[in-house]
């Protein structure tokens, strides 16, 4: 029996904006930086917040194409267009990522923890279903969409980075807000015959977990990395929540954008916020070429 109306039904109705282009813009960043340990306006906690969440993308980035690739079949030609365009987007993100933790790793800094600790929690999904894999792409999707629209929406979060790395952190928050659509469409293909509350049910479920995990980690991320310089203790342990939550805030400041996943009919797109992007990328990246 399928559950009452008031859960909506996404498989009839698509809120992806019809003219949305998902551009490759095939950059390179930091070839030339010279490593620097607190290269964000020489905040050591600052620096640890964007260093922990580099690390994680290398491994998570492949699992999320091949996540969103393994439900592809039967796809509709736009949206197929659009997951080549997703895959294109997240390897050149994987690419920039693995020279900026080099980066890291040359200012003096051991991330390999954060690797290692992001390999052993993927091995444990290649056992389950693959469908709940793709409820957490879709869940982590939504978390780098977030977290792209308060960087590129409040440009004090990366004022004072040294060199082309603020460059780099924008052209990435572009990408993900512009392919934020794209796992949760393909979650509405792949689960087209299930009732509207088993859906709803099952992406809720995993954006709770994945939520805990992700929160949890990068601040055991970011003590560790502290750590590496010295700076221990309650106090510092308190500035990182302060700095997540407080000032600049990033948790609380995507708060209203993570209970929105929870509602009925939530679709990334629901908020079309591609101005960001505009202002980000135009003028910025003239060798921006459109995806095959």
């Amino acid at each position: 029996m399928n559950a009452p109306a008031s859960f909506g039904d996404q498989r009839t109705k698509n809120p992806t904006p019809a003219d949305l282009e998902i551009v490759v813009r095939d950059r390179r960043f930091a070839r030339s930086a010279e490593p620097r340990r607190w290269w964000l306006n020489n905040d050591p906690i600052a620096t640890a917040w964007f260093n922990a969440l580099s690390a994680t993308f290398p491994r998570g980035e492949a699992f999320f194409i091949e996540s969103v690739k393994a439900h592809r079949d039967g796809a509709s030609a736009k949206l197929e267009a659009e997951i080549r365009a997703f895959v294109k987007q997240e390897i050149n993100h994987t690419r920039e990522h693995i020279v900026f933790n080099k980066l890291a790793e040359a200012s003096g800094y051991d991330v390999s923890f954060i690797d290692k600790r992001v390999a052993e929690m993927l091995a444990l999904t290649k056992d389950r279903p693959v469908i709940l894999n793709l409820a957490a792409t879709m869940a982590l999707e939504h978390f780098t969409a977030m977290l792209g629209h308060e960087l590129l929406k409040n440009p004090a979060h990366l004022l004072g980075a040294d060199g082309d790395l603020g460059d780099l952190w924008r052209w990435h928050a572009a990408e993900e807000i512009e392919h934020k659509g794209v796992a949760y469409d393909t979650w509405l293909h792949a689960t087209r015959d299930w009732s509207r509350f088993r859906r709803w049910r099952v992406k809720s479920i995993m954006m709770l977990i994945v939520s805990k995990n992700f929160i949890l980690n990068r601040v055991e991320d970011i003590a560790a990395l502290l750590e590496q310089d010295g700076l221990t203790g309650w106090k510092w342990k308190t500035r990182i929540w302060a700095y997540l939550l407080v000032k600049p805030g990033f948790l609380r400041k995507i708060a209203g954008q993570w209970l929105a996943y929870f509602l009925p009919g939530f679709h990334p797109w629901n908020h079309d916020d591609r101005a960001l992007i505009a202002n980000v990328v135009e003028g910025d990246f003239p060798d921006a070429v459109a995806p095959a």
